[in-house]
């Protein structure tokens, strides 16, 4: 007995518009060493990179129509799903939903990478700078515009005040704006306009249900669309910061008496792509990610698994449905195929058509020596008398 796999065929990818390289191009490189043919459709509102991919690729020799890129909104994407032999999403749940139906009615496989509500947990004997560290590199970084962003933070009680004062501190610190060389900015623009939006509807949100903003949340739409990185206390689940992907520079941080109520907070979610513990404790930690209903569960880092490429990475409910990343995120743009040999077969089986009496006793007696001593093994352990 053995198995194969051979490629599915023609893989489409559909990219989002945030990290138009790493999430785009980026899942073009897997289908194409599993020897399929890509045909890319990035986001409408960033199409250049992957343009300029495709001439680079032809640039460097690529046998001519193994990737290609085509450009458009909604009607390419489905086009495109109607044409390929697998398709690789990633953006909001509600599209991954359209595109997992429109593929479904083909019948063939796709991977969906969608939104996430990613939480923080800080346990009460976490080193504080590593955790103000953590959460603001991971709230902040690219503007949060990220799927595997911190979206939410719970702290232990005993730590939380020390935790709030020194993440408003270290959040005072940062740059907001465009960047006029190296290293001199932190806080970029909000790439796509209905983004913003939303970030200033959830901030308007919070702040009417009784949230307070100790750092930040100012928002410029000319020149450029800014949002000042943003600290959120006295937040609770009935706020959209704390249930809807935000997709933003803000991090909003709740009080919680144990890390028991965290773990149940966090996976008080419609989403599971990702969450982060920070503690001194890692033996600890390890029994509590098992109990976060996540795909991915880092331990006092953040985001770090998405550079780790031989690992996995994918999300739980409605975060996606299969992994990109790792052998699992190959072997996902293949078939796999089983092959049995009879290598030395005879003329009639004893089980073949048509039926013998004498071929059902020898099975029977086959069976008989195979399974009868395991069976009475198996009661003398039950019954030792």
């Amino acid at each position: 007995m053995r198995t194969r796999r051979e490629p599915v065929g023609v893989v489409g990818v559909i990219g989002p518009w945030n990290n138009p390289l790493i999430n785009s191009f980026g899942d073009a490189i897997p289908a194409l060493a599993a020897g399929n043919a890509v045909v890319l459709k990035p986001s409408e509102h960033t199409p250049l990179t992957a343009l300029m991919m495709q001439s680079m690729a032809a640039e460097c020799g690529w046998p001519e129509g193994v990737f290609q890129v085509v450009t458009g909104a909604r009607a390419t994407g489905e086009a495109l799903v109607d044409a390929v032999d697998f398709v690789m999403f990633t953006g909001s749940t509600r599209s991954g939903r359209a595109v997992a139906a429109r593929a479904a009615a083909r019948l063939i496989p796709c991977s969906l990478e969608l939104g996430g509500k990613d939480a923080l947990i800080v346990l009460a004997d976490a080193p504080l700078e590593r955790a103000v560290n953590v959460a603001v590199h991971g709230a902040f970084f690219n503007a949060g515009q990220v799927c595997t962003s911190v979206e939410r933070v719970y702290v232990e009680a005993p730590l939380y005040d020390r935790f709030v004062q020194a993440a408003a501190a270290r959040i005072g610190e940062l740059r907001t704006g465009a960047s006029h060389g190296l290293g001199t900015t932190d806080i970029g623009a909000i790439t796509f306009p209905g983004q913003l939006d939303i970030i200033e509807e959830h901030l308007r949100d919070a702040a009417s249900r009784g949230a307070r903003i100790l750092a930040g949340g100012r928002i410029t739409r000319i020149p450029g669309r800014f949002v000042e990185p943003t600290l959120l206390v006295d937040v609770d689940h009935s706020m959209r910061c704390m249930r809807e992907e935000t997709f933003g520079p803000t991090l909003p941080v709740m009080k919680v008496n144990s890390a028991e109520q965290a773990v149940e907070l966090a996976n008080d979610s419609e989403y599971g792509l990702q969450a982060t513990i920070v503690t001194r404790d890692t033996r600890r930690a390890r029994r509590l990610a098992a109990r976060l209903r996540v795909g991915v569960v880092t331990i006092n880092d953040s985001q770090s698994n998405y550079m780790a490429l031989g690992l996995p990475m994918g999300g739980w409910n409605n975060s996606g449905l299969g992994v990109r990343h790792g052998a699992e995120g190959i072997r996902k743009y293949t078939r796999l195929q089983a092959v049995t040999v009879n290598a030395h077969p005879m003329r009639r089986d004893p089980h073949m058509l048509p039926f013998r009496p004498a071929g059902y006793r020898l099975m029977i007696s086959l069976l008989k020596v195979l399974y009868t001593p395991r069976i009475r093994a198996r009661r003398t352990r039950k019954d030792p008398r």
